[in-house]
């Protein structure tokens, strides 16, 4: 059972410096804990439920993201006019900006997450490897850092053996990635990577590692009190995604032996207690076919994809990370040691076309979600509600939670065929497609798995 913990100078008013149904299930956490909310929005989602549910709320820009969720100047402005304590950055947007962080700390409003020089060094891939293998985590053969020349990474690629992945060091989403299968390919997909990189992430640094062929996605989710104490929370599944973006995730991972999810977690432990690591973090691994782990990088935010760990520990992550950032000790915000019952599946219902994946936006005609025993749904969908073209197309969050795998699967299905959403596509029927899936089901599968069914 969690415990409930208030310090003795909780926050008065938390503003949410994102959109959608994170900046909703955000505003919930604050209401739980007695604590104001203030959403910012553009102009775009004026009428979505965020604005309404929120206690106050602030048009901070037209639709373009760059002149408003990511604009920080006009986001501090509005937690000064609102006299907001902190600023919660859900996922995405400015979550990971170390800058933002920064500068949030700067002008005295307590930003809910790593602190920024945290966030800096595992934000470069490259030298969140480097910290990880001084603590033992287990990492993938690569690049002793950024390639600087066509012909280290011949020299590199000749060392680890083929075939290797290029990887921008500030980067994520797929982008700046190249693999490489022909020694010959190197200098032309290294310069690709680079380029890319620079135009997504303002740095063209790039290394490389050793590339997994069919590897599975395991995430370990982590939370960091400011007295030392970091906890592991367990593992998620996440192998089911279509172009380095997830689809579906569950916990536990039907793959992971127990023995290395305890010799993992231990050294993860040893790891990010070492660095002061602090708030909701995720850890990202590799698992090749031997069932062997190898760390790939830290998101340092809250993940989509956190209901799963929440429905399996009863820990609500979101609260979590405010009491922590209040000064709370983790001790005194869960409860320890952590148990985990039962599993847990959450499918992205996106609006997409499920066929062909184009973006499917527009107003929702009728709207109805799933219910009953184990289900939980979070989305800021609702009738007339409008899907803007402009953001990640996200419509909601279906989750099943059961005794085992098998009770959560068949409440999965359940809920899927009662999810109605009219007026938009969406990915409904791709889900109920995986869940029926006999590989799926008897849980053999990796990160090509999508591809493998799209393609019969």
């Amino acid at each position: 059972m969690e415990k409930r913990f208030l310090p003795s100078a909780p926050f008065r008013k938390i503003l949410i410096a994102n959109r959608g149904e994170i900046a909703l299930r955000i505003i919930c956490a604050c209401k739980d804990l007695g604590i104001g909310t203030v959403a910012v929005y553009s102009e775009a989602d004026r009428y979505s439920l965020p604005v309404r549910f929120a206690d106050e709320a602030i048009c901070i820009g037209p639709a373009k993201s760059a002149r408003s969720y990511l604009d920080i100047p006009s986001i501090i402005s509005a937690a000064e006019i609102t006299n907001t304590d902190a600023i919660h950055p859900g996922y995405g947007f400015l979550s990971e900006n170390a800058s933002f962080a920064q500068v949030c700390e700067t002008s005295g409003i307590t930003f809910i997450g790593p602190k920024p020089a945290v966030i800096q060094s595992m934000g470069i891939k490259e030298r969140a490897r480097t910290i990880m293998r001084e603590h033992g985590v287990p990492i993938l053969p690569g690049s002793d850092g950024v390639l600087e020349s066509a012909e280290q990474a011949v020299e590199t690629a000749a060392k680890i053996g083929l075939p290797v992945i290029l990887k921008a060091s500030a980067g994520g989403g797929g982008r700046g990635m190249r693999v490489v299968h022909d020694a010959a390919d190197i200098p032309a997909l290294l310069a690709q990577a680079q380029n890319e990189a620079g135009a997504a992430f303002s740095s063209a640094d790039v290394y490389m590692e050793k590339f997994i062929t069919a590897p599975r996605h395991i995430e370990f989710q982590v939370l960091g009190d400011h007295h030392g104490n970091v906890e592991i929370l367990g593992e998620r599944e996440c192998s089911l995604q279509r172009r380095h973006q997830k689809l579906l995730e569950e916990s536990p991972s039907p793959a992971l032996r127990a023995d290395v999810r305890e010799r993992v977690s231990a050294k993860l432990k040893e790891a990010l207690e070492g660095i002061g690591y602090t708030n909701a973090g995720t850890v990202e691994f590799l698992m090749d076919e031997d069932g062997s782990l190898y760390f790939i990088e830290v998101n340092a935010r809250i993940q989509v994809e956190h209901p799963v760990t929440e429905m399996v520990t009863g820990i609500d992550l979101v609260k979590a990370q405010i009491l922590i950032a209040a000064g709370g000790k983790l001790a005194d915000i869960i409860e320890l040691p952590v148990q985990r019952r039962g599993h847990a599946i959450e499918c992205r219902i996106n609006a997409e076309n499920p066929e062909t994946f184009t973006p499917s936006p527009g107003r929702i005609t009728a709207f109805n979600v799933p219910g009953g025993i184990g289900i939980r749904v979070d989305t800021h969908g609702y009738t007339d509600g409008v899907i803007p073209p402009y953001y990640d197309s996200l419509v909601a969050k279906l989750i099943a939670h059961g005794r085992d795998r098998d009770e959560a699967v068949q409440r999965m299905k359940r809920a899927l065929d009662m999810f109605v959403v009219e007026g938009i596509h969406t990915s409904i029927p791709l889900h109920k497609r995986i869940l029926t899936h006999p590989d799926f089901l008897a849980g053999n599968f990796d990160t090509n798995f999508i591809g493998r069914m799209l393609a019969k």
